[in-house]
């Protein structure tokens, strides 16, 4: 699918993450720092387009520095989750499974920050494009306070019991940090 930026110099990342904030306050703070390094780099976000929970964290980052932010949001969730109204491209859409499709087709990378089932659901169905080669798009969980830890060890046992190939599981790796993330991503997506 094309996404419509191709002659574009800047890249973008995709950026599953809740639209809660969670309880730890270690969350909101990698979120935002997230965004400010992916915009300190010149990298664009693709995020779920609403000003709440880890996702407004993110985009508030990016936004702080000057980055190139795109949202895209289904109208059903507009009376839950608040579109973020500083956006210079948000794009409303129709259903969940749109969301997801026009956020792939605009990313040339996806990291999942801590979320809930939204967030593994977009973050698994990249990886299962890029695991059979629809999509090449590297992924990444951005692992703050230990969130996917448990998430990683089910991966690796899912690999052990012969289930994802030990190739497919390299697909996902984590990362603590979010200053060494995004120079992961700014390296990859030279």
């Amino acid at each position: 699918m094309a996404s419509g930026l191709e002659s574009r110099p800047m890249k973008y990342v995709c950026v599953f993450c809740g639209g809660n904030s969670g309880c730890r306050a270690e969350y909101g703070n990698a979120a935002r720092a997230f965004g400010v390094a992916l915009a300190t780099r010149g990298l664009g976000l693709v995020f779920g387009g609403s000003n709440k929970g880890l996702m407004g964290e993110v985009a508030r980052g990016a936004l702080s520095r000057g980055g190139t932010v795109i949202g895209v949001l289904p109208r059903v969730l507009i009376p839950t989750e608040t579109p973020f109204p500083e956006l210079a491209d948000l794009r409303l859409v129709d259903s969940l499974a749109e969301r997801k499709a026009i956020m792939l087709a605009l990313s040339d990378a996806c990291v999942a920050l801590p979320g809930g089932y939204g967030t593994l659901d977009e973050l698994f169905e990249a990886m299962t494009l890029t695991q059979l080669g629809i999509r090449a798009l590297p992924g990444w969980m951005l692992n703050t306070c230990g969130y996917f830890d448990a998430l990683g060890v089910f991966l690796d046992h899912a690999s052990r019991e012969g289930l994802i190939r030990p190739q497919h599981r390299a697909l996902l790796p984590t990362v603590t940090d979010p200053e060494a993330l995004a120079d992961l991503l700014a390296a990859s997506l030279r």
